[in-house]
């Protein structure tokens, strides 16, 4: 990525960051409608009152719709990056045909490219799919409420703070100094086994998700991410092993950041209002969490161990001693800007302000670095960003849903709902159901963690985990085989929150 390209880039994260904090509300009606405001049939269960939501307001249904085309969509974007590379495979094809050289022109400019297997490409993407929905609901918004609503909608009522926080979480997590201090922190639990690879996995599987409570989830997934992909993705495993371990972080890393108040998203959203401070977290939910972690790992290791225990040490690690050392102080600072970063969460300007003066800091110790990787946080951020807005007009159908569940059926709901759309919007909404009792409170955000892992979408962090590991799916991640690797997994945590 050129420089100019980068900066550009930056300058784009930074002006949508001032957008999402100063911007102000217009004179016209709110959209969406608030729940508050509709009327209840008096008489009828939870699916009169969707029909009677969906009457008094019609643009509900065609949202909800739209929203469930770009969850299928998820379904097909691996189908469509096969397309892509047979589009590009007979495109190349007939450039060598015509003898038409395919290496870049000396000027720097690339050769011609196959517009239909770009496009394709780009709608293979699953970090793009609910962007790319999202343009059709807003077109579909100024089509229906005109087009002051939905800048209105855009500019004022969506928040951007997550999707912005986690492009530079992800940027300083992926540092060169960051993860080498994360690696030898590892390395350290991973050496009890001998430094094996199935060493390797269960230290980075069982430590990392509960770094989450502190790092934040984000930052956990990528450094677990990045430490998976060179310890053991790198090793080739099986594809049902290698599945199995992508489920298990999913589900481990949503679990991971609950042993505090302020590092997991669906945690924030409750934890102000239902007054949840750390030592409440810890006693309800982090021991219950730990356990989980610790069953699920001890599953599938049993499950996949002879293939776990057959894998052969990778040669990069055992070359790692004979890296440059990376000095003390440039650590510290890195720890330092990562702290901030966490720090000032729910500040975007701060936050965004601090990663361009982390930038400077990086080009002055070049040397001690690799260059920032900001196109995976990017297409992340992009991803999240297409969630919120599809997320913010949800609320209509699931509110209902979950203020007429007990407190069973509200855990499996939840758990369920998280599937298709993100955890923090589930418990977000069950605030604003009136009456929880702090056993239906304890439910449905246990609920919303254990399916954390269900879905690339169910979970904020998971797109960073996805977006880091794809390419070790030559198909790509299929949605199914991600769903079959963490239903053991979250099966495991359901009875370990509802059992222990």
């Amino acid at each position: 990525m050129t420089r100019s390209f980068r900066f550009l880039l930056l300058g784009l994260v930074l002006s949508t960051a001032a957008a999402a904090s100063t911007a102000e509300t217009g004179s016209f009606g709110k959209f969406p409608r608030e729940l508050g405001s509709y009327v209840n049939p008096s008489s009828g269960g939870v699916w009169d009152v969707i029909k009677s939501r969906a009457v008094a307001e019609p643009f509900n249904m065609v949202a909800t719709a739209i929203f469930l085309l770009a969850v299928l969509h998820t379904f097909f974007a691996p189908k469509l990056q096969q397309w892509s590379h047979r589009v590009e495979r007979r495109h190349r094809a007939r450039l060598e045909s015509r003898s038409v050289e395919t290496d870049r022109d000396d000027d720097g400019r690339p050769d011609e490219v196959s517009f239909a297997g770009q496009t394709l490409h780009f709608l293979g993407e699953v970090e793009a799919v609910f962007g790319i929905w999202a343009l059709i609901l807003a077109i579909a918004i100024v089509w229906a409420k005109g087009l002051q609503t939905a800048i209105h909608y855009l500019d004022d009522t969506v928040n951007f703070t997550e999707p912005m926080f986690v492009v530079v979480i992800m940027a300083l997590a992926s540092t060169r100094p960051v993860l080498n201090l994360a690696e030898k922190c590892l390395r350290a639990v991973a050496s009890i086994g001998g430094g094996r690879p199935v060493a390797w996995w269960f230290s980075i599987l069982t430590i990392a998700p509960l770094l989450g409570s502190f790092i934040t989830e984000p930052a956990a997934m990528t450094i677990a991410a990045l430490l998976l992909a060179r310890q053991f993705y790198e090793l080739k495993p099986g594809r049902n092993l290698m599945y199995a371990t992508l489920g298990l972080l999913f589900v481990n890393i949503s679990i991971g950041g609950t042993l505090t108040h302020f590092a997991a998203p669906p945690v924030l959203m409750v934890a102000s209002v239902w007054n949840w401070n750390m030592t409440y977290m810890f006693t309800h939910f982090g021991w219950h969490a730990i356990a989980g972690i610790a069953l699920a790992n001890l599953s599938y290791f049993l499950m996949f161990r002879k293939q776990l225990l057959a894998l052969e040490r990778n040669a990069a690690d055992s070359d790692a001693a004979g890296e440059e050392r990376i000095p003390a102080w440039v650590t510290l600072v890195h720890v330092g800007f990562l702290g901030f970063t966490v720090w000032m969460a729910h500040h975007p300007v701060m936050f965004v302000g601090g990663f361009l003066f982390f930038l400077a800091f990086a080009q002055a110790t070049a040397h001690h670095q690799k260059p920032v990787e900001l196109r995976s946080p990017l297409l992340v951020g992009f991803f999240l960003a297409g969630l919120v807005i599809h997320g913010g007009l949800q609320g209509w159908w699931i509110q209902p849903v979950l203020g007429s569940l007990g407190e069973t059926a509200l855990f499996t709901g939840a758990t369920i709902l998280t599937a298709f759309n993100d955890n923090a919007l589930i418990t977000y909404l069950a605030t604003l159901v009136p009456g929880f009792t702090e056993q239906l409170k304890f439910a449905v955000v246990s609920g919303a963690v254990t399916g954390g892992g269900l879905t690339v979408i169910a979970n904020a962090p998971n797109p960073a985990g996805q977006s880091i590991l794809q390419r070790y799916f030559p198909d790509g991640i299929s949605p199914l085989g991600l769903l079959l690797g963490a239903l053991l997994p979250t099966l495991i945590v359901a009875a370990s929150f509802m059992i222990l």
